[in-house]
């Protein structure tokens, strides 16, 4: 497996696979940050495209993905994929999506255990009140990834 870490907006991201798809997209407080020119090609494309994610000209990935985990948290990660970009769904939804609302506690740990952020989209995932709950990279993050993905843009007033 190959791994590679550069710098975004909301501090470094890495990106580990190999020839058979992207296995993990993690944030890290660290500042190992890997120099431009050493993207392994089995990682080209899956940064080239969070890169353009964060720049503001992608709002989809087409990406060969390859996590690891249950069955159950397969089918989780693989519903995430449907929330579009700039919606939001609750745990709830997830759950009902199943088809077992009573899988609400299992759907979220299978969230919260997401190997690959913001290509699987577990940051789209609010409270069933609205509001912003946890988040593996941390809620300043979500928040931010959110407002990237919001359709409304804040204009300053002054």
């Amino acid at each position: 497996m190959e791994h590679y870490s550069f710098e975004t907006p909301i501090g470094p991201l890495t990106v580990s696979g190999d020839s058979q798809g992207v296995q993990s997209v993690v944030f890290s407080e660290e500042q190992d940050i890997t120099s431009e020119d050493t993207v392994p090609v089995t990682l080209k494309d899956a940064v080239v495209q969070l890169q353009e994610y964060f720049s503001g000209q992608r709002t989809a990935f087409n990406l060969k993905l390859n996590p690891e985990g249950t069955a159950f948290q397969k089918k989780v990660w693989q519903e995430l994929q449907s929330i579009s970009f700039g919606k939001t769904c609750s745990y709830q939804e997830i759950a009902n999506k199943l088809g077992d609302p009573k899988v609400i506690r299992a759907a979220a740990s299978a969230n919260g255990k997401n190997p690959i952020a913001i290509i699987i989209p577990c940051h789209r995932v609010i409270g069933s009140d609205g509001s912003l709950t946890g988040y593996a990279g941390g809620l300043h993050r979500k928040k931010w990834l959110l407002e990237l993905e919001s359709p409304v843009t804040q204009t300053s007033l002054f």
